[in-house]
């Protein structure tokens, strides 16, 4: 499902955020990059979600080259595969819980109802539809973390990438969100999370643990 290949990625001059990794995850696997702050881990997200292009190698996504499209591709690109979860949610505090959700879905100009239907099936998924028409910024952390995932997943997206996504959290959320990952999990998703915490090196259900130090491979 995923490859990286050979990728390098350096900022400026001379910051080399990653040093020609290689990795390869399989459909439906669970797979965590530890490390401490600054190893590189959200870099390789934003590579394989096409937020950013390496400097050199390619990332290859369902048999498809990623690494060089054009914004406008990488958008479509993100649209149709990819859904997201934000260390610090990225919600829009000004607009309701389903507003926020919705918002993936307005490129695609489906009707409204269809929309609405959506949104509800997905913030019913994860246990907040409840409020869905409450403001964001009136919830709390681990209520906003349930939108923030539903938002990823309104468009049933092929791969789940978490960055760092309980540093915000108690333990008690921590694990409630762990067994949403479970959840995602046993539907197939592919999913990548991004992590220092340790809450995740031991679970039942991951593929690999992925060891990054100073943007090379352990």
């Amino acid at each position: 499902m995923i490859k990286l290949e050979n990728v390098s990625k350096i900022y400026g001059k001379n910051i080399k955020a990653l040093q020609d990794i290689s990795l390869k995850f399989a459909e439906g696997e669970l797979i965590i990059l530890k490390g401490v702050s600054g190893s590189g881990k959200s870099t390789i997200l934003s590579l394989i979600a096409g937020l950013s292009k390496p400097t050199f190698g390619e990332v290859i996504v369902d048999g498809k080259k990623i690494s060089k499209l054009p914004d406008h591709f990488a958008a479509s690109y993100r649209r149709d595969n990819i859904g997201i979860v934000f260390q610090k949610y990225n919600l829009i505090p000004e607009l309701s819980v389903q507003e926020n959700v919705l918002l993936p879905l307005f490129p695609l100009n489906l009707p409204r109802e269809d929309m609405r239907q959506k949104a509800k099936k997905v913030l019913e998924m994860f246990s907040i539809e409840h409020k869905s028409s409450l403001m964001v910024r009136n919830l709390s952390g681990g209520e906003q973390q349930r939108v923030a995932i539903s938002r990823a997943n309104i468009n049933d997206p092929k791969i789940i990438l978490a960055d760092e996504p309980t540093a915000n959290l108690d333990e008690k959320l921590s694990r409630e969100f762990i067994e949403i990952l479970r959840e995602l999990k046993s539907k197939n998703r592919t999913i990548v999370v991004a992590t220092h915490d340790p809450l995740f090196f031991e679970l039942d259900f991951v593929d690999k643990i992925v060891n990054i130090e100073h943007g090379k491979l352990l």
